[in-house]
């Protein structure tokens, strides 16, 4: 009788792939792609979408090899493909023929996502939003305005949440898709950020059409799609490191590490309180990857987001004040983000710069504890004057 165990498969296979595609020589899309064949991308994914069907906390084994071997991180390849949109196309696409169309060339990059979600007037009240899908046919007409969209001006393809029933309460009348952000009537804009980059955008649709086979989930059932794609966005967002050091702590003891002329003992201890910080919230999800089933995750994800992305702004600025007045010197406001090769995260300053939108991002701390407090820890739920209203008479400013 055969004692091999799912641990023992993924690591076999792992190394199969390494061996066949040596990711220090292969293309990154052919390498992507062995991965994704053998199973590996998403482990707790079915059989022939990318996965094996076995526990989640078993995709840590493949990366380890994997990325062991040199091969790329994919969620910094494609971050909302990989930490989004993979999950929810798999979870509730209408057919599997839509869910290979999509998967593959999401799990080799050839084709990058984006997420369309928050507008000018709907931001953390996300429910609140107004760009509206109209049934024509077998398709749906999509006009409205999206903003702080990640990505969009490389995007193929876009997860678009929109009002399909002005008249239902805010959370139900809404609708998922899947949008080629190629297709006419979608227009991508870029919005310049303090980095220098313009990694932002803002997207106008106008009259644009998605085929009804790329609708997610039932119509007027967005909200219940959305949250598949939130707690994962949560969850990749909170995620560290599963090596010791790894991550943003990285920068700051490799930073610490080449400047011993700028090194004193109080900045010794507080760069020490931060890498407990981080090994303790490595730990954490770490414990959390190997509790998981197949199954995605759940609000809990929501205390690994909150944490990473106040602790990465205290390491950045840890940063600053340890470089000093040299932590006003800026390199460049060269538009590095036309470079798709080129290290987005720039020198320490830029990462400083860009960490203050952490606590925004997927979600403001604010709503993060909020979740945790309402759906972890179970107190009483914040006052909501518009429960139950249509959404078309909630005042709008």
């Amino acid at each position: 009788m055969s004692t091999t165990t799912d641990e023992d498969r993924v690591a076999e296979l792992a190394r199969g792939v390494v061996a066949e595609h040596d990711p220090t020589n292969v293309p990154v899309q052919e390498y992507l792609g062995a991965c994704f064949d053998a199973g590996l991308s998403w482990v707790h994914f079915p059989e022939g979408q990318g996965g094996l069907g076995v526990s989640r906390g078993l995709q840590a084994v493949a990366d380890r090899i994997l990325q062991g071997a040199g091969g790329p991180v994919p969620l910094g390849l494609n971050p909302m493909g990989y930490g989004m949109a993979a999950p929810t196309v798999r979870e509730h696409a209408q057919t599997d023929e839509v869910k290979q169309q999509l998967l593959r060339p999401l799990a080799t990059t050839e084709h990058i996502w984006c997420q369309l979600f928050s507008e000018p007037g709907a931001g953390s009240d996300l429910a609140g939003l107004a760009t509206s899908a109209v049934k024509d046919g077998d398709d749906w007409v999509i006009n409205g305005q999206k903003v702080w969209t990640s990505l969009a001006h490389r995007a193929r393809w876009g997860l678009l949440l929109a009002r399909t029933d002005p008249d239902l309460p805010k959370h139900k009348g809404l609708t998922y898709f899947v949008i080629d952000m190629h297709s006419p009537g979608v227009e991508t804009r870029p919005l310049r950020q303090m980095t220098g980059q313009a990694e932002f955008n803002e997207v106008y649709f106008t009259d644009a059409r998605i085929p009804d086979t790329l609708r997610l989930g039932a119509v007027n059932d967005g909200w219940r799609v959305a949250m598949t794609t939130l707690m994962n966005e949560r969850s990749a967002l909170g995620g560290s490191g599963s090596r010791r050091g790894a991550g943003t702590i990285a920068d700051a003891t490799a930073l610490w590490a080449s400047r011993p002329d700028l090194q004193t003992p109080v900045l010794r201890d507080r760069l020490t309180q931060l890498w407990l910080r981080a090994e303790a919230q490595r730990l954490t999800s770490e414990r959390s990857r190997a509790s998981a089933g197949v199954g995605g995750p759940g609000p809990e994800g929501s205390i690994g987001k909150l944490v990473g992305a106040e602790l990465n702004q205290q390491i950045y600025q840890w940063c600053m004040d340890l470089l000093g007045a040299e932590g006003v010197l800026y390199h460049t406001y060269d538009l590095l983000d036309e470079d798709e090769q080129a290290d987005w995260r720039g020198p320490v300053q830029q990462r400083f710069l860009r960490s203050r939108a952490n606590t925004i991002e997927g979600g403001t701390s604010d709503v993060m504890r909020n979740i945790l407090g309402e759906r972890v820890l179970g107190l009483p739920g914040d006052l909501r004057a518009d429960a139950g209203m249509p959404w078309k008479e909630i005042p709008r400013g």
